[in-house]
């Protein structure tokens, strides 16, 4: 074998093994990509009990319920579906009804969805209260009902 023929089967064979490992590792973050799942993706799927998931939406209103030891119970809600779910610790300052939940955990065998972290989302309009307070210096500030000082609104 030629010096040329050893690089060209040492190069073919080098892109062979990467395009393979490049396919396994694409192959295996598949199901990870997605940041969330909506309470009517995990009931249209029909998700096993003890799948891990992340399930994203709404807090609904009226169903946070606290208990002893910093048990928190609440329904998450995509406006169609509403799912169950409890977690143990403290919950984000951010964690109310009507705001955006994402929780991380496992769905029972009832349906109910335990939660092992839970993270609150902030709509596009938040501007934190340090940033308000640099922009009502500058006399760049406008304010209006869409954008409160602290990102909260009406």
């Amino acid at each position: 074998m030629t010096r040329k023929q050893r690089r060209l089967v040492l190069i073919g064979t080098s892109l062979c093994v990467l395009a393979v490992a490049a396919g396994l590792i694409l192959s295996a973050m598949r199901d990870s990509i997605v940041f969330f799942t909506s309470p009517t993706d995990v009931v249209e799927k029909h998700s096993p009990p003890g799948a891990r998931l992340r399930i994203g939406g709404l807090v609904k209103p009226g169903s946070v319920v606290r208990g002893d030891n910093l048990q928190v119970r609440f329904a998450i809600t995509d406006g169609k579906t509403d799912i169950p779910a409890h977690y143990q610790g403290i919950v984000p300052d951010l964690f109310r009804e009507g705001q955006g939940v994402v929780a991380e955990g496992k769905l029972e065998p009832g349906g109910t969805f335990a939660a092992d972290s839970v993270l609150a989302k902030h709509d596009e309009r938040y501007m934190p209260r340090e940033v308000v307070d640099a922009l009502k210096k500058s006399g760049r500030w406008e304010e209006s009902e869409s954008r409160r000082p602290g990102g909260t609104s009406r």
